[in-house]
């Protein structure tokens, strides 16, 4: 990339002191706010500053404040403005800008690069980057008058940019609890008010137990070996927020333990409920257009098969999925670590029940409205990322000379190099002076005085 006129190339170690994180003994962590707050890694990190959750009484390595926090390892790339003097883990790199080079113009800086800082990561349980690769990383530098100018000019953008952010993500929790509502008032008899024309006391509530049947998932004979080939085995792992499955991430196994398994296989109108995990009393369904046919559940997920002369199995998907029916699932929860919920939950969860015909109604109405929340929500992502992308390339023209109008008046980068390594350079030690003791003379008064 060519620089404009009075840029250079250099490194973060040539206008920088990098301190470079080191973890003092577990001992000496503690949750109580003894000590300076101690940041090991992106968990920490905020939009701008980090969140202490542990502290340090006997740090080995100090970032002060001001000083801008890199993730080194797992992930690589992260930025954030340490706060106040604090202690640093080895997850992370404090750097601290020389010859008045600000924080905010090295924080946008690394973020400018983030991506090529990242692709340097190596290792083999996770990524990381070595002290030498971070110091050695190249990076054009501006005059510093220019630099205050791109702070300024960026701070103004993102500003703006921030705020468009806050209002997409604002729309989009409205929309989630407008998917509540509509769920809400779908079980409640409000959704099929005008079209019912009358009251809702033809609805009564059955015990979920009274007209399904249950059956578990099953691990496969000799276990899910990963191969690209095979029968789907699916997980509460694999299942989304929204009820669908990624099948990117699902495993497969071999048709020979297919053809061993007696349970666990699902068909169309199947509704499936996670059983434990993360993802504990979240469920999916089983339409027509299920991209695979063939598929198995393993034994962290539970088949739920509704009989159709009592209700429509999608009716009674849409309620589990609500926040009431959710809540019912999880009344049966026994706790991550004793099994999540059990065979006994559908005794625990009653569903209002009204005609088939209105059950149909109710099923193409929320549809309908759960569609549209749909396609506003997936403007709104495309809209998200788009402002993401445009703070990126904000970015990359700051840091190559487009963002703001080069001065000629401005004193060349090239001097704040020769500034910058003047101070880092060491210092002669100062020669002592040498002093004199200054000679004793006696009066004759003191020396006519007696010895005794």
């Amino acid at each position: 990339m060519d620089l404009p006129k009075g840029w250079v190339w250099t490194t973060l170690e040539e206008i920088s002191e990098i301190i470079l994180g080191q973890s003092p003994p577990s001992s000496t962590y503690n949750t109580d706010g003894e000590g300076l707050p101690f940041y090991q890694g992106k968990l920490e990190f905020g939009k701008l500053y980090p969140t202490p959750r542990k502290w340090c009484t006997a740090p080995k390595k100090i970032a002060e404040k001001g000083d801008v926090f890199i993730s080194i390892r797992a992930p690589v790339g992260p930025t954030n403005i340490c706060p106040e003097t604090s202690a640093v883990g080895r997850g992370l790199a404090a750097i601290r800008g020389l010859g008045g080079i600000e924080s905010f113009f090295i924080l946008y800086l690394l973020r400018a690069f983030a991506n090529e800082i990242a692709s340097r990561g190596t290792g083999t349980t996770f990524d990381a980057i070595t002290g030498n690769q971070l110091k050695t990383f190249a990076i054009p530098l501006p005059p510093l008058a220019e630099q205050h100018r791109i702070v300024a000019k960026l701070e103004r953008l993102f500003k703006q940019l921030d705020a468009a952010i806050d209002n997409l993500k604002k729309a989009q929790a409205q929309l989630q609890r407008y998917r509540r509502s509509i769920l809400k008032a779908a079980f409640e008899a409000e959704l099929t008010k005008e079209w019912r024309e009358g009251p809702s006391d033809t609805w009564e509530r059955m015990k979920l137990s009274e007209f399904i049947t249950l059956e578990s998932g099953s691990r496969p004979k000799g276990g899910v070996r990963g191969i690209l080939e095979g029968i789907p085995s699916l997980g509460g792992e694999h299942l989304n927020a929204e009820g669908s499955f990624k099948f990117e991430k699902i495993k497969y196994i071999p048709e020979a333990y297919f053809k061993s398994l007696n349970k666990g296989r699902i068909y169309p109108d199947d509704i499936i409920v996670v059983k434990d995990g993360a993802t504990t009393g979240k469920t999916s369904f089983v339409d027509n257009d299920f991209p695979h046919k063939n598929a198995v559940v393993n034994e962290h997920l539970f088949i739920v098969r509704v009989d159709p002369k009592v209700a429509f199995p999608k009716f009674v998907f849409y309620y589990l999925f609500s926040s009431k029916g959710q809540q019912q699932i999880l009344s049966d929860f026994r706790g991550a670590t004793v099994g999540g919920i059990s065979r006994n939950f559908p005794l625990k969860v009653t569903v209002p029940i009204p005609p088939l015909t209105e059950q149909e109604q109710i099923v193409s109405e929320l549809e309908r409205h759960l569609s549209i929340a749909d396609e506003i929500e997936a403007t709104l992502d495309t809209e998200l990322k788009r402002a993401e992308r445009l703070r990126q390339s904000i970015l990359k023209h700051a840091f190559s000379g487009k963002l703001v109008p080069q001065d000629p008046n401005d004193e060349p980068a090239s001097v704040l190099l020769e500034k910058i390594q003047a101070e880092k350079a060491p210092q002669p030690p100062k020669r002592k002076k040498r002093t004199t003791k200054a000679k004793t003379t006696l009066s004759p008064k003191q020396m006519s005085l007696p010895l005794d």
